[in-house]
């Protein structure tokens, strides 16, 4: 399997993407966001970082990258895109998922190993974990605070489209603890943690109780790889 990772100006975590990809066992291909070719990829990564340094909106220049023009496309097919932190909030400037994503309730800039629970294993980048499962998955951002008119987060329950939630403490001001969602096809994922800093033994969060690094962050790299041999 070939999981091209999209490059912005400002991208940061691209190659941390690449290397989980190679590490689920598939290939990652390298993608610039100046071209409109996806070099035949069978599943793409929107990376975490600062696209276009946030100006405007975070994700709102990289959105109208000449590329996103071939994935929104490639999405509305089935190909499974998975939007990582300044990918997610791409994805809502594409409409690709709804809502928004605003400055964090507090103002500042967060970092840390956030608690998560699973909602929904209907995708391709969860379906290897179990709904209600906890995780652990690094957390970075300044716009992190997920949003949406009531009607639309009454939907996104109602339809279990909510695909992780904050637990032990909301870090950004995200409604309804919302830390990420999948589209109704669920081939399209966006969250605000970073999994691909959460796949290797000893580069990840640790347990308080065990000298044991976290890799849940893997799990999405592999659902997405199984995902694509049932297919």
């Amino acid at each position: 399997m070939r999981v091209g990772v999209i490059t912005f100006p400002g991208s940061l975590d691209d190659r941390d993407a690449m290397r989980a990809i190679r590490l689920a066992g598939a290939e990652p291909v390298a993608l610039w966001h100046g071209e409109h070719d996806l070099h035949g990829v069978d599943a793409i990564v929107l990376p975490g970082g600062f696209s276009y340094g946030d100006y405007l909106r975070c994700g709102a220049i990289a959105a109208r990258s000449p590329i996103m023009a071939e994935v929104i496309q490639a999405a509305e097919g089935g190909m499974p895109v998975l939007g990582i932190c300044n990918g997610f909030q791409i994805l809502v400037e594409t409409h690709l998922l709804p809502g928004g994503l605003i400055r964090n309730d507090h103002g500042d800039f967060i970092r840390r190993d956030q608690r998560l629970r699973v909602e929904s294993t209907d995708s391709a980048w969860t379906s290897g974990f179990t709904v209600g499962q906890e995780i652990t998955i690094p957390l970075k951002n300044g716009e992190g605070g997920y949003i949406a008119d009531e009607a639309t987060l009454d939907r996104l329950e109602g339809e279990g489209l909510v695909a992780f939630r904050y637990l032990d403490v909301n870090p950004n001001g995200s409604l309804r603890d919302i830390a990420g969602l999948r589209n109704e096809r669920g081939n399209v994922v966006g969250l605000m943690p970073h999994p691909e800093h959460a796949v290797e033994p000893g580069f990840g969060p640790d347990t308080r109780d065990a000298m044991r690094s976290g890799v849940d962050g893997l799990t999405f790299f592999t659902s997405v790889l199984k995902a694509s041999v049932l297919s």
